[in-house]
Formats: C-alpha cells, sequence, structure tokens
C-alpha cells in the first residue's frame, strides 16, 4: 500500500462522520503553477481533486521563489511542491509572520544532487568520487568559463546549490544557470547523444534520471554543521562542502485557507503523491508531448481509488 492510500485511509478515518464545511464554493481556489513539470503535475492533480469536491479551481502561475508573497497576501492560495532544499528565505518570514501555514508533506522520495550522464565517466575517470573533478575540471570547460569547468546550475529563480557546493569544495568550476527546467533537459539530450562531459545539478524523480542514465556525484553527507560551520568538512574556509541536504517535499497554504474552504483544506492537507504515480506522468508530458491536462484527466480515471476516498473523506 503506497503513502498517498495510507494517507487516504488516515483521512477517512479522521474524518469519518463529521465531513468539513465546504465554504465559499463560489469563489475560485488559486493554486500556484511553478516552473517544473512534476510540480505542474502535482499541482493538476490536486486541482482536479478540488473540482472533483465541488470547488472552482484557478491555475496561477508563479515563480517558486516569489510565491510566498502572493500566498502571505491571499492573491494565492495554495503551491503543492516546495523542495526543502532550495527554498527561500522568504518562505521561513512568512512562516514565523503566520500568514503562510505549511500544510503536510506532499509523500515524495526525492533526492537532489550534482550529477552526469554515466557516460561521463570515461571522460573524467574516478568519478562518482568528487575529488575526481578537481583533475578533471578542463575536461568540461566551455566558452564561457575557461579555464574553469562549467557546472550547469538550476534556474536562477531556483537558487544557487550547484555554485555553493563549487565554492564550499573549492573545485575549479564555474556554474552557469539554466534558463529552465527544459534547458537543463536539453543539455542532458545533447550530452547523451554526442557523449561530451557534462556536470549538471539534478534531482528525482524525473524522467530523464533513467532515461539519461544520469548519476550523482558522491559528496559527504549533508548535514546543518556543513551548512553553517566553515570548519566543518574538507575546505576550512566555506560553508556546503557537503552533498545537498535530504530533500523534503512540502505544500503549504494562505493562512486564511482552512477558514474560507475548510473541506479543500483537509483535501490539500492529505494529499499525497507517490513517486510512482508522478514520474510516469511527467514522463508523458515531457517525452511524450501530451499536455498536463490530459495525462492528469488519464490518470485520475484510471486511479479514483488512490485520490477519491480524500475527496469523499472531506466532503460526506
Amino acid at each position: 500500500m503506497n503513502k498517498f492510500v495510507l494517507g487516504a485511509v488516515a483521512a477517512m478515518l479522521a474524518s469519518a462522520g463529521h465531513a468539513a464545511e465546504m465554504g465559499a464554493v463560489d469563489e475560485p481556489i488559486k493554486l500556484a503553477v511553478n516552473e517544473w513539470t512534476g510540480q505542474h503535475v502535482t499541482t493538476h492533480v490536486a486541482g482536479e481533486m478540488l473540482k472533483a469536491a465541488g470547488y472552482k479551481v484557478d491555475y496561477v502561475t508563479a515563480g517558486m521563489m516569489n510565491q510566498f508573497q502572493a500566498l502571505a497576501d491571499g492573491d494565492l492560495h495554495a503551491t503543492l511542491e516546495i523542495w526543502s532544499s532550495n527554498v527561500s528565505d522568504e518562505y521561513a518570514k512568512k512562516i514565523g509572520e503566520g500568514t503562510v501555514v505549511e500544510i503536510g508533506d506532499l509523500g515524495l522520495d526525492a533526492k537532489e544532487g550534482i550529477a552526469y550522464p554515466a557516460h561521463v565517466e570515461e571522460l573524467c575517470p574516478g568519478l562518482p568520487n568528487w575529488e575526481a573533478l578537481r583533475d578533471c575540471a578542463g575536461v568540461f570547460a566551455a566558452a564561457e568559463t575557461l579555464p574553469a569547468g562549467r557546472l550547469v546550475d538550476y534556474p536562477a529563480d531556483w537558487g544557487t546549490p550547484g555554485a555553493d557546493r563549487m565554492k564550499g569544495f573549492d573545485l575549479p568550476f564555474k556554474a552557469v544557470p539554466a534558463g529552465s527546467e527544459g534547458a537543463l533537459i536539453a543539455e542532458l539530450r545533447a550530452s547523451t547523444e554526442k557523449k561530451s562531459p557534462l556536470l549538471i545539478t539534478f534531482w528525482q524523480p524525473h524522467w530523464a534520471m533513467s532515461a539519461y542514465d544520469v548519476k550523482f556525484v558522491d559528496l559527504p553527507e549533508g548535514n546543518e554543521e556543513c551548512f553553517n560551520d566553515p570548519a566543518w568538512g574538507t575546505n576550512p574556509n566555506a560553508t556546503h562542502d557537503c552533498d545537498f541536504a535530504p530533500s523534503r517535499i512540502f505544500k503549504a497554504s494562505w493562512s486564511g485557507f482552512a477558514e474560507k474552504w475548510p473541506a479543500a483544506a483537509e483535501i490539500l492537507t492529505n494529499y499525497q503523491l507517490a513517486v510512482e504515480d508522478q514520474q510516469p506522468m511527467m514522463g508523458k508530458v515531457d517525452v511524450d508531448g501530451m499536455a498536463v491536462e490530459e495525462v492528469v484527466a488519464a490518470w485520475m480515471a484510471e486511479n479514483e481509488g488512490k485520490w477519491k476516498p480524500v475527496v469523499d473523506a472531506a466532503t460526506e
């Protein structure tokens, strides 16, 4: 039984006999849509669950880093896939103010790190050990980074975790932000087709991990001491000389959400999505070219047992 079903059972037991009030059903619930395909899938599944419950839903494009002010102001009402490894300081500020509230984990098992397509091990012997990168940085050099190696980092709006590691380990690499998730995929595709060197900041779950046989660089385990104390680790002059923190993926809402839409708040709080469900949907969008709406609609029709109990527990 996966986490989604366990969450559904818990919701049913907790809510038996006292379904929440629906609230302002005539006003649309505005869900934030961020910059990556997995988040689109996550958000549309949640939105379709709310629609099935009888709510109106608007999907609103919002930058991952700057969405929290809109949440605090009530201009957005919920965001469904926040990664702990690159959440902004603004989020912590809004949580502290009480204008944004956390509404539970999404349930995805995730990892982020510095990565490369498997063939790169032939170009940089010693990988996946991170120390190999010091000796073969020149292999990864590009016109824009010479003489340093090139690391393709997350889009600028997602933070700079790759650049932080290059500085932390004092590696001769320059981090170049990708323009989008699509640009990251294009880099992986080109490297795989040409058997060319590539170092990239990436994550799982993602369909590209298997499509392009992506591997993570082995780094010392990440922890709070590493992130805050330069004396920890191999570089006494910098923090982040370690791996990414284990990623927690969670949800948040406007502080007034539960009062305005009680049943919807219960649905989103109990909503979880398993990697086994999200990742194939991502592949259908990014590889097969299907629309997110079409992919999610098909999944919803085929998997009522995974999401409908959560809706029913909140509304019946």
